[in-house]
């Protein structure tokens, strides 16, 4: 298969994460249903906003997981809980490094980035996104071997998002101002190093 082919397809890898609440399973081509509904509630997409461009268009919100996935593992997240044992309750990516910004500051290190979007709103509160986090951080320092981990572009009304990277060590690294008029006046990065992980642990 040529590469232009390839990437008109998403990348899908064979790793399953399970925690105590949540399982997180390859993405594939037949979860689409579910991304592209999660991607048009607009409630969802408000605190999504950074993760991915959201959109209408379908093939546009297909365009970007593809190409997210060339350089990421995806993953769906399945609740393992009474009553929903299975049930899918959003998406998350551990991907390598894309932001300029970051990249200059630590040449030569093996930087990545974890993005989550939990889509169906009945679990929101419910700590399944810190689970989620903790996941992928071992994923990252464990299997991909990663000098640090990042949170990216959390924005200020997002309490909840940066309370669940904090709980799993990560830190404050970056306060970005945004223009004037936009939905947020202030984006943080978090960053987790593999000294304060394997610190953690111990």
């Amino acid at each position: 298969m040529d590469p232009e082919t390839a990437a008109d397809r998403l990348r899908v890898h064979d790793v399953v994460l399970r925690g105590k609440h949540v399982r997180l399973r390859p993405l594939t081509e037949q979860d689409w249903p579910l991304l592209l509904r999660w991607n048009q509630d607009p409630e969802v997409v408000h605190y999504a906003e950074g993760h991915i461009a959201q959109g209408d268009d379908p093939q546009e919100v297909k365009a970007i997981y593809r190409g997210v996935s060339q350089h990421a593992s995806c993953f769906v997240a399945e609740a393992i809980v009474p009553l929903h044992h299975g049930e899918p309750i959003g998406e998350a990516w551990l991907q390598e490094m894309n932001l300029p910004r970051l990249l200059e500051r630590f040449p030569g290190e093996t930087l990545v980035r974890i993005d989550l979007m939990i889509g169906e709103k009945g679990f929101w509160g419910r700590g399944l996104g810190t689970e989620i986090i903790e996941l992928l951080t071992w994923f990252a320092f464990e299997d991909r071997q990663a000098d640090r981990v990042f949170g990216c572009d959390i924005a200020d009304f997002n309490a909840r998002s940066l309370r669940a990277f904090e709980k799993n060590g990560y830190r404050l690294f970056t306060c970005i101002p945004q223009p004037p008029g936009g939905k947020s006046d202030v984006t943080y990065d978090v960053m987790l190093t593999r000294k304060q992980y394997l610190k953690e642990r111990t």
